[in-house]
């Protein structure tokens, strides 16, 4: 997985926290579970990058 595929996921999963937050503090369900659809979305990507990494073949070292 790319440093910039973590970071965007990173910040996926932050603007979700934020939302879900935000949603609580101003009683607003519908805010709240798109905060934490973001936050599961992000985690599904992190899991998908970490599948395609584990099949993808890795390089040797020369010696």
């Amino acid at each position: 997985m790319s440093g910039a595929d973590k970071a965007r996921n990173k910040i996926e999963r932050v603007r979700g926290k934020i939302k879900e937050t935000y949603g609580r503090a101003t009683d607003d369900p519908e805010l709240e579970a798109q905060g934490k659809a973001d936050q599961r979305r992000s985690h599904l990507k992190d899991a998908g990058e970490k599948v395609k990494d584990a099949f993808r073949p890795r390089r040797r070292r020369q010696p």
